[in-house]
């Protein structure tokens, strides 16, 4: 190419990075470990998603067989992945058998006796529950950060297939760290269960006991195979802390998952409250269970604790509101979570840091400092060492970082300080790359060369041995992006971007510039070099 419009192509190419890249607070995103935040990795609890697909199987089995005549009068779990329907007719066991397999084709069907069946999950079915959780925890917490606001979000999965149930979430320059993890963080499991008043206690006179032996004393010792204990913080008459416990069923005829829409609203008494929709199915069946059961106690229940018990007295169809001990905020941050969609299943910190904005800003400062004397350090020794020709090495080594910032902020990379360890690496590299030519060029000059004939037979002579150590290290920083997370990705993405710009900056930028200078004093006999 004619050396004009290689100087061209140059100059084009400074242009675009310099528009890439200014200003460079607004167009270079720094990382979690830079601008501060939160770095979480959680657990999906997917044994809950099973739970909550037998317990709503539960519900529906016993309103198919209803309707034929066939109800059960008990249904219980068995372990985690099979119930038990007992009280069915004996003489029409058969027939209750053929009408689960058909409408409940999730189910293995087995009668172990007249007037019971026993339906056992499939494997395949439960590791489709399993995998399914996990896929919508992943975007029920991406909703729940994007509707919050947080910029340049890292959220993952980690691992693959079912058994992958961790989440990687990094939440760069979040200001409110604690309601930020309390928002990703808590299920916003949402349930309604019946509370199960024990015999010889009107619904309405009931007080739940402050311990939860007490609850098993009320039924004789026992707690029925139905029914589960769950606790309720709320507050004494005299204002103190109080913890109350509630029998309740442990199927749940409705859950989060039924819900269509949910907003922050006021209570009868003009207290912050959750107004929600269900879906028309769920409303349905919303209105049976309460239609069923007037005068009764339904317990709402968020994340395994009961915000409340109202008594119902009246068919609810699709509609209603939560009441609880809500403020403002916590009003609006459950109906967002209800909103956004409630977690399938409960969710476990295995790993939490949080970085704070000053030790942040306290890591840029030092990681500019560093990159800021290092490069002075090796732009002196190149023009102490290889005189006028180090100046060619210097704008290679500027463009050659100009070229990796505009990469990274076209491609809207995050920098890290991984990142920052490999613009290091890459600078390294870049000298490397014009020692080697340098060195060529000089070894042609000892050996009687003219100089423009030394350098280009210095640059063609380095070029395979550039090529060479630039592609091997290329193919392991590819490794490194396809198999690694997090920090590690940063750290192959500034130094894969870098590696391609030293190419570009050693083999064509600072042959143009000795070109240039040929071409300002073609009779040139002596190279500063």
């Amino acid at each position: 190419m004619d050396l004009r419009w290689r100087l061209v192509s140059i100059l084009v190419v400074v242009g675009i990075c310099v528009a890439l890249v200014y200003p460079p607070a607004a167009k270079i995103h720094l990382g979690l470990d830079l601008k501060g935040g939160i770095h979480m990795v959680m657990r999906v609890k997917t044994d809950d998603a099973v739970k909550a697909e037998i317990d709503l199987s539960q519900s529906r089995i016993r309103q198919a067989l209803g309707e034929k005549g066939l109800a059960p009068q008990q249904i219980s779990t068995e372990g985690l992945d099979a119930m038990v329907l007992s009280g069915i007719d004996a003489s029409r066991t058969s027939e209750a058998r053929d009408l689960v397999r058909s409408q409940f084709q999730q189910y293995d069907v087995q009668s172990p006796g007249p007037g019971r069946l026993r339906l056992q999950l499939r494997p395949s079915e439960e590791a489709a529950i399993r995998d399914s959780a996990v896929r919508q925890a992943l975007e029920t917490i991406r909703t729940r950060v994007d509707k919050f606001g947080v910029a340049e979000p890292t959220i993952q999965r980690e691992g693959i297939g079912a058994k992958a149930e961790r989440i990687l979430v990094q939440l760069p320059g979040v200001e409110d760290p604690e309601r930020v993890k309390d928002l990703i963080g808590s299920p916003a499991f949402l349930e309604w269960k019946l509370v199960k008043v024990p015999p010889g206690i009107v619904a309405a006179q009931f007080r739940p006991p402050d311990k939860p032996e007490a609850v098993a004393q009320m039924f004789g010792g026992a707690l029925p195979d139905d029914v589960e204990v769950l606790p309720q913080d709320t507050t004494s008459s005299d204002g103190r802390p109080l913890r109350v416990y509630w029998p309740v069923t442990k199927a749940s005829p409705i859950t989060g998952n039924d819900l269509k829409n949910a907003r922050r609203d006021m209570d009868r008494f003009g207290q912050p409250a959750v107004d929600f929709v269900l879906w028309a199915d769920a409303g349905q069946r919303f209105q049976t269970l309460t239609r069923e059961h007037q005068e009764q106690l339904l317990a709402i229940v968020l994340d395994r604790k009961v915000i409340s018990a109202p008594k119902i007295n009246a068919v609810i169809a699709d509609r209603g509101i939560i009441e609880g001990s809500f403020s403002l905020e916590s009003a609006e941050d459950l109906a967002l979570k209800l909103r956004s969609g409630a977690l399938p299943a409960g969710m476990e910190i295995l790993e939490e840091r949080t970085v704070g904005p000053s030790l942040g800003a306290d890591s840029v400062r030092k990681g500019v400092v560093a990159a800021t004397i290092g490069s002075v350090i090796i732009i002196l020794f190149m023009l102490i060492y290889y005189r006028l020709a180090g100046v060619n090495a210097a704008l290679a080594l500027v463009l050659n970082l100009l070229i990796l910032l505009a990469a990274m902020a076209y491609v809207h990379s995050t920098l890290t300080l991984p990142g920052i360890a490999g613009i290091a690496l890459t600078v390294g590299m870049a000298v490397d790359a014009n020692v080697l030519v340098f060195e060529r060029i000089r070894e042609e000059l000892r050996q009687g060369r003219m100089v423009k004939a030394a350098i280009q037979n210095g640059f063609e002579k380095a070029f395979y041995t550039i090529l060479d150590s630039h592609l091997t290290t290329l193919i392991a920083g590819f490794f490194l992006y396809a198999y690694g997370t997090g920090a590690v990705r940063g750290f192959a993405v500034t130094l894969n971007v870098g590696i391609l710009a030293n190419l570009y900056t050693a083999l064509f930028v600072s042959r143009a510039i000795f070109d240039t200078a040929l071409k300002v004093n073609p009779r040139a006999e002596r190279l500063s070099i």
